[in-house]
């Protein structure tokens, strides 16, 4: 068994550019579990990065104050240990900086308990809360509000202003684990959680935090769920191997994807939301045409390909984690193989390849040129993404596909190669 086909030389692949590390100190005792970093997660503004660095600890760290360190390490300004904790080195936690009274500051989160899910949200004032008595409300989220939400051990999901680093809202419902949350992106401050307690539960922060619906029908814990860009849409996986999607408007199960042979654990849609990238314990990445509810590219990480039944045991090629770059043209995984994987949606190969051992999560930035990756170890890792000028084809691709679905551009009484491409069958 191996990580790429006989085809490909292991040697010829690119090696993703590592910027810099995150790193908390350890002590003696602390070797085992209660370290693990389950999430990581950027500001949709590019304002703060976050991440669960273990211990009921949450870190909130202003994202371009991190990169600059992690710059000023690699040019030999710095070998000590800087305000973040940012190396290239050998760099770890040090004292804290008071930055100047316009610059973001960091923020050192104790949640209470052990944090499995963190989401970033940003408010729009003019989308409204669905609840009439809007004059009621305690919290009236400005222009520039900016939520994290963290999802416990506990079940229950708190709510944090980045900017003070201040408590909010302490949502109370889910029975078990919050494994995962997502906001809206449309700026409503609807926050989705999903949790072992094998429910979805939509909760609307403009109307103080309550909850609107709960969304029934996983049979087992529910790991992962994501958010179409326009907002309608909502996928969700889980301890199973169907991949779930509701209609956000209705708040019903529209349908279900099937074709993984093992537990789906992490989801994301393309930036067009054309694409829903899915990865799951069978060793393997599935790209869906979700509209259609048709699989156009398959990434695998083991090869020769295992059996259905091999694929759904212990493989240890488990991809535990998959995120669609902004550009809309790659895709990044981490998997079991001590491996981060960079790929081009239009290649069945690894752009770029990267060590990581014990990687659990992965996020890129707003703007797509950092990914970063969180460890068992409590660490996170951040490398550049694969750097290539979007060709205008690609561009207007995305463009059309933002506004308007599969079965409408195969309407279009176009030549079939360019309906091909538009509705991303050549991939």
């Amino acid at each position: 068994m191996a990580s790429f086909p006989d085809s490909i030389n292991e040697n010829d692949i690119g090696k993703a550019k590592f910027i810099g590390e995150l790193r908390v100190p350890v002590a003696p005792f602390d070797q085992k579990s209660g370290r693990e970093t389950w999430t990581v997660a950027f500001a949709p503004n590019g304002s703060y990065f976050a991440w669960s660095q273990g211990h009921r600890i949450v870190r909130l760290i202003p994202l371009t104050k991190c990169l600059k360190s992690f710059s000023v390490a690699k040019a030999g300004e710095s070998t000590n240990a800087s305000s973040l904790g940012c190396r290239s080195g050998q760099n770890s936690f040090g004292g804290q900086v008071i930055p100047a009274a316009d610059e973001p500051r960091e923020h050192t989160i104790d949640c209470g308990d052990t944090v499995w899910g963190l989401a970033f949200g940003s408010s729009v004032p003019e989308k409204q809360s669905r609840c009439v008595n809007i004059e009621w409300h305690r919290f009236r989220f400005g222009q520039d509000q900016l939520l994290l939400a963290t999802g416990l051990n506990n079940g229950r999901i708190k709510i944090w202003d980045v900017y003070t680093g201040k408590l909010l809202l302490n949502l109370m419902d889910h029975t078990d684990v919050v494994r995962d949350l997502t906001f809206a992106p449309d700026g409503s401050l609807v926050l989705v959680s999903a949790s072992r307690d094998k429910t979805l539960r939509v909760w609307d922060l403009k109307d103080d935090g309550n909850m609107v619906k709960v969304l029934r029908g996983h049979q087992n814990w529910v790991y992962c769920s994501a958010f179409s860009p326009d907002s309608s849409i909502l996928c969700s996986v889980g301890a199973g191997k169907a991949v779930f999607l509701w209609n956000m408007d209705k708040y019903t199960l529209m349908g279900k994807l099937e074709g993984h042979h093992n537990d789906v654990v992490s989801c994301e849609f393309s930036p067009d939301g054309a694409l829903l990238a899915t990865a799951s314990y069978d060793t393997r990445v599935i790209v869906w045409d979700h509209q259609k509810g048709t699989v156009l590219l398959e990434l695998g990480h083991l090869f020769p390909p295992p059996s259905p039944i091999f694929a759904g045991g212990a493989n240890d090629r488990w991809v535990r984690s998959v995120s669609f770059c902004p550009d809309g043209r790659h895709i990044a995984s981490i998997t079991d193989d001590r491996l981060v994987r960079f790929w081009s949606i239009e290649e069945r190969a690894p752009q770029a390849i990267a060590s990581l051992p014990n990687g659990l999560c992965c996020a890129f930035s707003a703007e797509g040129s950092v990914l970063a990756a969180g460890t068992r170890d409590g660490a996170v890792h951040f490398w550049e993404s694969p750097r290539s000028i979007g060709s205008l084809q690609h561009m207007s691709r995305m463009s059309l596909r933002r506004v308007m679905s599969t079965q409408q551009v195969e309407a279009l009484a176009i030549p079939t190669p360019l309906r091909d491409y538009l509705t991303y069958k050549v991939i």
